[in-house]
């Protein structure tokens, strides 16, 4: 085996690693999500609709498109050793963007959420999401223990902490974001060789915290009784004393949602201002069922509320029917069949555990957006990606898929052993080690 050398480049012309490889697996499962997001969104976006201005809401949306395929095409030209050098500022950058929005970040849904950057608002929470991914490839690849299908204690526990302190930054936004990093890093500790003592520790310390937050933020939801400050309002407006305490904190509204959720026959309640999302939602999906209504006759967009983000499911199903709808998710877990496909034939670790962390965030999302939408979860927000409306979505959705193929045309694979040796060469000595799966 050759000895990498950190300080060593990729000349392009001279990389012999699929530098032609076009990956159309992954290019076929994009266009065909994004012809469902043209079309769907159009529908789904009659709450924004504007008297004078009906095609504004898709023409917003194809710009955040067609800036996501430009990122695409940047990114898969380039070389993922580069990919690795750029991840520890991606990563910070997302929590320094994390923190400004819990400092003065702009409300949505009575919780702080977005900056204001140049006249947009952008959702750091979405390149949070990609940032653990990456991060989590970038530190394992580096912690492997060689000739061992194994990975350091210290690379876990770094691991770890950068899942729970992304956690904790994301954990007022709602719980299905906590939940969905936990899930990611789980999935890549077993692709990237953790031990399963070492997997069911971080399981055991991810349960203990998020226990003791969750426990936490209950006893702030506390109601200790009316404020000095609520008892002045009261007397300057002459009205009853109510009080504010915990008023503002999350946790009643977490807790009247999972309530709801485990409730017998919920579909059958009546619809109040409470559980109206969830109800218009299994209306919409009861209309369409097999077949569906046809593109453009969904009746529940009108009423459905976020119908065109965190419920889009929901009019897929209405109009395209259930059939389709779950084409739309085959098409979701295909991509995460063929980062597992790539994944076995990967030669190194980092484009191994790049490729799968890429796919995990995007089709983990999916799974979440689509089993909140049928009722299998609680209600929460989580967009569909590439489909629900939201620039920083897609652009997120989109800078992982110019990763996936990036690596899918550079990385050596096992058969190739002239491209083995090159790569070996040429990547940091820290990285340069044998995949996991293949020891």
């Amino acid at each position: 085996m050759n000895q990498s050398n950190s300080s060593a480049t990729i000349d392009p012309q001279s990389t012999v690693a699929h530098k032609n490889h076009i990956d159309w697996y992954i290019w076929g499962s994009y266009f065909v999500l994004i012809l469902v997001s043209v079309v769907e969104l159009f529908s789904a976006s009659s709450q924004e609709v504007k008297v004078d201005d009906i095609y504004g809401p898709i023409i917003r949306h194809g710009m955040f498109l067609a800036m996501g395929l430009a990122i695409m095409l940047l990114v898969q030209r380039i070389h993922f050793q580069v990919i690795y050098y750029v991840i520890p500022i991606f990563v910070f950058a997302s929590i320094v963007m994390m923190g400004m929005v819990l400092a003065f970040g702009v409300r949505i849904n009575g919780v702080p959420r977005a900056i204001n950057i140049l006249g947009m608002l952008v959702l750091p929470a979405e390149f949070l999401k990609l940032a653990v991914a990456l991060g989590i490839a970038w530190i394992l690849s580096r912690n492997q223990i060689k000739g061992q299908h194994d990975v350091t204690t210290r690379g876990v526990v770094w691991s770890a902490t950068l899942v729970l302190l992304s956690s904790a930054l994301l954990f007022n936004q709602g719980l299905t974001n906590t939940l969905l990093l936990m899930s990611i890093s789980i999935c890549m500790m077993l692709v990237g060789g953790v031990s399963l003592k070492k997997l069911m520790i971080v399981f055991a310390v991810y349960a203990v915290i998020g226990g003791m937050a969750f426990g936490i933020k209950a006893l702030a939801a506390k109601d200790t009784g009316p404020t000095p400050e609520d008892i002045e309002l009261a007397r300057i407006n002459q009205t009853e004393v109510v009080s504010t305490a915990g008023r503002n904190n999350r946790f009643h509204t977490w807790e009247a949602r999972i309530r709801r959720h485990f409730r017998l026959n919920k579909s059958t309640d009546a619809i109040d201002d409470e559980n109206k999302q969830e109800q218009f939602s299994y209306i919409a999906q009861a209309r369409g069922g097999l077949h569906g209504v046809g593109i453009g006759n969904s009746r529940e967009n009108a009423r459905l509320p976020l119908a065109f983000s965190d419920y889009i499911f929901a009019i897929i199903v209405e109009e395209l029917g259930a059939l389709i709808a779950i084409g739309i998710l085959v098409f979701y877990l295909f991509l995460l069949g063929r980062a597992g496909r790539l994944a076995m034939q990967f030669k190194s670790t980092f484009p191994t555990l790049l490729v799968i962390g890429c796919a995990l965030t995007i089709c983990l999302q999916a799974l979440f957006h689509i089993c909140i939408v049928v009722g299998f979860f609680p209600v929460s927000g989580q967009p569909l990606p590439l489909i629900s409306k939201g620039g920083t979505s897609i652009i997120a959705t989109s800078l992982a898929l110019g990763i996936m193929l990036s690596t899918s045309r550079w990385a050596a694979r096992k058969n190739d052993q002239a491209a083995i040796q090159q790569e070996l060469s040429s990547l940091p000595q820290e990285i340069a080690k044998e995949n996991p799966s293949q020891l």
